[in-house]
């Protein structure tokens, strides 16, 4: 098991408080951009398959998770990964028309990364 703040319980729960978000994020910018009747389709559908992908490429033996996985990703890519859904759903926001809150949203997932140092160091070693 990792210490650090990266793998907190605190730190955990902000990240998930903060992947909520993302994926709300994802749906807000959904109903922004999607005309018509589709757009209760999609604002559904696009925060979930973004969720499923999060879900299901993660790092073996990732202490922040449960440790397992459906498919094993190494560390590098799911940091990748994290970054998109992280920071895609601030540029969702954004393109949604709420720039201000994507700005600030933007700029706590900086601090928030650059405090759980130790987590990003892990991946990228794994």
């Amino acid at each position: 098991m990792s210490s650090g703040y990266g793998f907190h319980p605190l730190s955990l729960g902000l990240r998930f408080v903060l992947e909520l978000v993302a994926l709300v994020c994802f749906g807000l910018w959904a109903w922004a951009v999607v005309p018509g009747s589709l757009r209760y389709v999609c604002v559904v559908a696009v925060p979930l398959i973004v969720a499923v992908l999060w879900g299901v490429f993660a790092t073996p033996d990732d202490a922040s998770r449960s440790g397992g996985t459906v498919i094993a990703t190494p560390g590098p890519l799911r940091f990748l990964l994290e970054l998109a859904v992280f920071f895609g759903g601030a540029a969702a926001l954004y393109a949604a028309g709420s720039r201000t809150l994507a700005v600030v949203l933007a700029g706590v997932l900086v601090v928030y990364h650059l405090l759980s140092w130790d987590r990003v160091l892990w991946l990228v070693r794994h």
